[in-house]
């Protein structure tokens, strides 16, 4: 039977000892519903048979799993690298406003955690694909962001020479496959990076990044089939903000419980606490370490929140502004990162001290686009077609 769909009031609770034994038993690092945690649990009449199995297999594997926890310069680490992805955004916004960028322009406010705890759990040579929100993922590559704000801005030194903008920039250095404009199209695309990587057997997996208003496209579950098949090492992450292009999942989706879309070509699915980058990064490593090892693909729902409109011409008036302060003040990725550090020791003036360089990288970034040239006329004839 399938877990109910949750409420958006009963988000994300974290179940350490489920996700420990799920681990122990190689399955996927997940946080669940707290309904179908019941289930699991075997204090709800459905979950009896499925708990008695559950500790059956939990008890005939061995100990060590580790804990939904960082070293002090780990968890710094995803602290640093949210915090550039949150003040480049910022900075983004101010310039849209300021005429500075055109075109379309979709912010990552609010779901930093999503991209950061998932490349952290990548290795060098792993192809990433992603969607039209895509400068966080830019970044989170390490993808340089003078590079990335030039191209924001179309200027020539951005990574398509000025000529991509916002939604179209790509890095063969950094294995970042972009930002594509049409919903749903990259998920193909990172399945046939799935596919060169099985064929040329180089232990490398492809994680293709989407949407929730991308998941009932028909080309997604073409591409999730040919998967299935061939057993390709693909990881798709759904970046479940609930809202797609302005719609509620309530209201585009039978089913809101997403990470079950595989089913019907055996996929296995599961739903990961977007908004705490601890918990994202161990979903990460449990699902590379399936697809690295020839189970083939799988699928991680990462329950987020974006903050800020679709787009920076969209005024979100389809949700209150209550429902995104709270949003905020409980879930907030970066805060609970803060609040870990501080608990563990970091002074807040070293957290200060990070904020103050990463504001100034911003800083530099943004001057940099502002100064570089914009391209000559004479390149909108070039890469349109190859020399044969």
């Amino acid at each position: 039977m399938l877990p109910p769909a949750r409420p958006i009031g009963e988000l994300w609770r974290c179940d350490r000892d489920l996700i420990k034994s799920r681990l122990q038993t190689r399955r996927f690092a997940t946080i669940l519903p707290a309904r179908f945690l019941a289930v699991v649990s075997g204090e709800h009449p459905e979950g009896i048979e499925m708990a008695a199995a559950h500790k059956a297999q939990s008890a005939a594997k061995p100990g060590g799993v580790a804990e939904l926890d960082a070293s002090p310069p780990e968890l710094l680490g995803f602290f640093r690298d949210m915090l550039l992805i949150r003040r480049f955004e910022e900075r983004a916004g101010q310039m849209y406003g300021m005429g500075l960028i055109g075109g379309f322009c979709h912010l990552y406010i609010g779901q930093e955690a999503v991209v950061v705890g998932m490349q952290a759990a990548l290795k060098e040579g792993d192809t990433i694909i992603t969607s039209y929100r895509d400068h966080g993922h830019m970044l989170a590559c390490g993808m340089d962001p003078k590079g990335v704000m030039a191209e924001l801005t179309g200027r020539r030194t951005g990574y398509s020479h000025g000529k991509g903008g916002s939604m179209h920039m790509f890095s063969r250095e950094k294995n970042f496959f972009g930002g594509h404009g049409i919903v749903g199209a990259q998920v193909p695309i990172g399945t046939g990076l799935g596919f060169a990587h099985r064929y040329r057997d180089n232990g490398l997996i492809s994680v293709t990044y989407l949407g929730d208003g991308a998941i009932n496209q028909g080309q997604v579950y073409e591409s999730f089939n040919m998967a299935a098949l061939w057993k390709l090492p693909v990881v798709y992450v759904i970046e479940n903000n609930r809202y797609g292009m302005g719609t509620s999942i309530d209201r585009a989706s039978a089913r809101t419980d997403l990470f079950h879309r595989g089913m019907a070509h055996g996929i296995p699915g599961e739903q990961v606490d977007g908004m705490n980058v601890l918990a994202v990064h161990e979903a990460g490593l449990a699902a590379a370490e399936h697809a690295r090892s020839g189970q083939g693909p799988l699928i991680l729902e990462m329950m987020t929140y974006r903050y800020r409109g679709h787009s920076m011409s969209d005024p979100a008036k389809y949700r209150t502004r209550d429902e995104v302060d709270r949003m905020r003040t409980e879930h907030d990725p970066i805060d609970h990162a803060r609040r870990l550090l501080s608990e563990g020791g970091t002074g807040e003036a070293s957290l200060k001290a990070i904020d103050a360089e990463v504001r100034a990288r911003v800083a530099e970034a943004a001057q940099f686009a502002q100064d570089s040239p914009e391209p000559d006329p004479a390149e909108l004839w070039t890469d349109v077609l190859v020399d044969a």
